[in-house]
């Protein structure tokens, strides 16, 4: 790739400042100086020096957020707060996404990247990567709930849902449930209780694929993916 691509995506700024950093001779490329931004480098191949600190290059990044619930699923938005600022800047140079949407009031794992060919196949209705979820209901979730939802509910624009598999964790005028579905149709987990004539106070997506959310990540924080933990979503989209 092009060797101002290369630094830019890597952190060292904009291409206007590494054209910078490349003419005042600071960038080395196999010890030798280099002032070309268009000279085309492999990261993989040569050593690549800026300011003596040697350059790691990484195409894909993947991160696991603990989503708060005052944010939007989106990379940018003129009104609302997104999940790209809660990244740091070293971070959000390699221009990572969402995989798929959390709502705005909904907490919990979500996955971000920028592979977009994963990304692609997980969220590829075909694949039937399961999602979970933790939801607090307002209302008696029944045994007739779970039957129902085994079968797959209709929703109010006449949507027939794929099954899901509802378990009750406690029952009540409060209930509290964990709903595994294959499908992400907007608003689909509140939708689904809609159905069945009760509404949900509380969501959080707590699981996607082999992927579990990590407790220890407060609401905000984030961390990358171990490397087993990327096999595991690789082996899942490609199944």
């Amino acid at each position: 790739m092009r060797l101002d691509k290369l630094l830019a995506n890597t952190g060292y700024g904009s291409r206007k400042e590494v054209k910078k950093l490349l003419k005042n001779g600071s960038v080395t490329v196999e010890g030798e100086v280099v002032k070309d931004p268009k000279t085309q480098v492999n990261p993989d191949q040569q050593s690549i020096y800026v300011h003596g600190e040697e350059v790691h290059y990484r195409e894909f990044i993947y991160f696991m957020m603990n989503k708060p619930g005052n944010v939007i699923s989106a990379t940018e938005d003129l009104h609302e707060k997104t999940v790209i600022d809660l990244l740091h800047p070293d971070d959000v140079v390699f221009s990572p996404f969402p995989v798929g949407r959390l709502d705005k009031d909904t907490e919990g794992l979500l996955l971000l990247t920028n592979d977009g060919k994963l990304a692609h196949q997980l969220l590829s209705p075909k694949k039937d990567v399961p999602k979970t979820y933790f939801a607090v209901i307002k209302g008696h979730v029944t045994e007739e709930d779970k039957r129902a939802f085994q079968k797959g509910v209709t929703l109010d624009d006449g949507y027939q849902t794929k099954p899901g598999f509802l378990e009750i964790l406690k029952a009540g005028e409060r209930s509290d449930i964990e709903l595994t579905i294959t499908e992400g149709k907007f608003h689909q987990v509140k939708r689904m209780f809609e159905a069945v004539e009760k509404q949900v106070s509380y969501l959080k997506r707590i699981s996607m694929g082999p992927l579990q959310l990590d407790e220890e990540l407060a609401l905000g924080e984030y961390r990358e993916l171990t490397e087993e933990e990327v096999l595991q979503l690789k082996n899942t989209a490609i199944k």
